[in-house]
């Protein structure tokens, strides 16, 4: 089949190949065919080396498809079902699983270190465990989730991954309130998904932060209230909060500098909610006095913060109310052989999705 390939950490683009097997499936397995799937920023921090991840490698893990095949001992799905991938699945028996936060759970984890591909040149890993830039992929059972038929592919793949995190993040992490004040450094994918979970929590003034105009535009058409490039955040602070700050600031980018910027513009007794995926080695400082006398909170959100199942629930929900647009995020569509142009539309900023249909 085809699949696209990292061969090595920091090269700066994919070959498609047609000599590549999906492998492991038995039991508690199951073989998905992929139709669409989305590239989120994490696959490129993968490709360069800010998040570990095994090479070479299938990139992709926001993606959805049908079941060809069920190993034994798997229930509860058949051939022909339509599933998105859960790239962080739940053993169901850990300590995290059992508090129900299953999004810490890390049994999915583990399945990273396992190839999930192999060709004439040896084995291929899968980014976190899946690689969704394939015809084919097999994982394990958990991963496959059931959607509804409702549900179109290119939609099911964002909620997979993008749209999960960035409306947990301020719906279930931050727990926006009614009538606040709210900041999001960041308007890629999971940034604008954050932005509509504010706007479905009710917050009065969205601020979206990004350097590039056109990510700024389509902030405004998600819910921001205002789109500033980050040299104009500090005038705006003073100008909308008189100098207190915002009630909630995501930082949406990943890296120890923006941290700050939205520590320093979270109001006292606000809450930072850090969302982006950032590397091992980049640390984000704040000292013990303004820890303890701000009363900031700092809060990290992993995958939406919650149940991921029932995260998933709520996104399709809102997407069926007419709460959140999702096809509007979907600004770029390719086939896998174009997958290099989505790299480019993402390392660019043209894009806040890029639709691989496969």
């Amino acid at each position: 089949m085809r699949a696209a390939v990292l061969h090595e950490t920091g090269q700066d683009t994919l070959e498609v190949l047609d000599d590549v097997e999906a492998v492991g499936f038995g039991p508690g397995k199951v073989r998905m065919r992929v139709r669409a799937t989305g590239l989120c920023h994490s696959d490129l921090s993968a490709m360069s080396g800010v998040l570990p991840q095994p090479a070479p490698f299938v990139p992709g893990h926001e993606g959805a498809g049908e079941i060809l095949d069920v190993g034994d001992g798997v229930t509860g799905l058949h051939q022909g079902d339509r599933v998105l991938m859960c790239w962080l699945p739940a053993c169901g028996s850990c300590a995290s699983c059992k508090r129900g936060q299953t999004h810490l759970c890390l049994a999915g984890f583990l399945n990273a270190g396992t190839p999930n591909f192999r060709r004439a040149g040896g084995e291929v890993f899968g980014f976190a465990g899946t690689g969704t830039f394939a015809e084919e992929v097999v994982v394990a059972a958990n991963c496959a989730v059931p959607i509804p038929d409702d549900v179109p592919y290119e939609i099911a793949a964002l909620i997979g991954c993008g749209v999960t995190t960035g409306l947990g993040a301020a719906l279930n992490t931050a727990r926006v309130e009614a009538g606040s004040s709210v900041a999001v450094i960041g308007c890629g994918g999971v940034g604008i998904a954050t932005i509509q979970g504010a706007r479905a929590g009710g917050a009065a003034q969205i601020i979206a932060v990004d350097p590039v105009a056109a990510r700024r535009e389509a902030a405004l058409r998600f819910g921001a209230t205002e789109a500033l490039a980050p040299e104009e955040f500090a005038d705006a602070k003073a100008r909308i909060t008189a100098g207190e700050g915002f009630d909630y600031v995501f930082e949406v980018v990943g890296k120890s500098a923006t941290a700050r910027t939205a520590y320093e513009m979270t109001r006292r007794g606000g809450t930072l909610c850090i969302v982006g995926a950032g590397a091992l080695d980049d640390t984000f400082q704040v000292n013990m006095f303004e820890l303890f006398f701000d009363e900031k909170r700092i809060l990290p959100s992993l995958y939406g913060g919650a149940d991921v199942l029932r995260s998933y629930e709520r996104a399709i929900a809102l997407w069926r109310a007419g709460r959140i647009d999702l096809e509007g995020m979907i600004t770029h569509r390719v086939r896998l052989d174009e997958v290099n142009d989505a790299v480019d539309q993402m390392r660019t900023g043209t894009a806040l999705r890029t639709c691989i249909e496969i």
